[in-house]
């Protein structure tokens, strides 16, 4: 049993940490709030990607804006592109899966939209690939990070890098984030 403990409390303590460290990125989440606000006012719609948890987690968030978050309110447009089994696999078998996003940022995406990725490593093909497809269609964009933000760092309009070496940790921290956007979005919008 002591060694759940000190699995337990490790993870507590890293997860504290990690958590705490997110103080500072509160300009680039303010800023990611607006642009999220201005989105969905003018009337255009969220596409969201990520691979396994980071999947999930923009999954999380879709579903949040989609149907609530805290309280009854209208519904915002937002898209995971990481749902649909049978595209998924239709634009993996037939143009690779680095293409998997990218193929549905071309479909759905139109100027005004905003595409949110989440990659643990920064090194996910297919989210580089989205972000390239994105800013040719004049999209904005956030990147939810972690580690030192591999290869994607800086191409997004706004980067939210936990900074972070444990998979888990980030995980947890990009889901915090999300569910401040969430709240902070849907109070907003509401009082419009």
């Amino acid at each position: 049993m002591s060694d759940f403990s000190s699995i337990l409390n490790r993870a507590i303590d890293d997860s504290t940490r990690t958590l705490e460290s997110l103080k500072s990125l509160e300009p680039q989440m303010a800023k990611a709030a607006d642009l999220i606000e201005q989105c969905l006012r003018t009337g255009n719609k969220l596409l969201v990607c990520g691979n396994g948890g980071s999947a999930a987690d923009a999954a999380h968030f879709a579903t949040e804006l989609v149907v609530r978050f805290a309280k009854d309110r209208r519904s915002y447009p937002a898209i995971c592109l990481a749902s649909d089994g049978g595209l998924l696999t239709a634009a993996a078998n037939d143009y690779g899966f680095d293409e998997i996003f990218s193929r549905q940022v071309t479909a759905f995406g139109r100027r005004g939209d905003v595409l949110i990725c989440l990659t643990t490593s920064g090194r996910s093909k297919n989210v580089v690939r989205a972000l390239e497809e994105a800013k040719a269609r004049k999209l904005k964009t956030i990147a939810f990070l972690g580690r030192d933000g591999g290869s994607t760092i800086g191409m997004a309009d706004i980067d939210l890098l936990v900074r972070s070496d444990s998979t888990a940790r980030i995980q947890e921290a990009h889901q915090l984030l999300l569910h401040v956007l969430c709240e902070v979005v849907e109070s907003h919008l509401d009082e419009s």
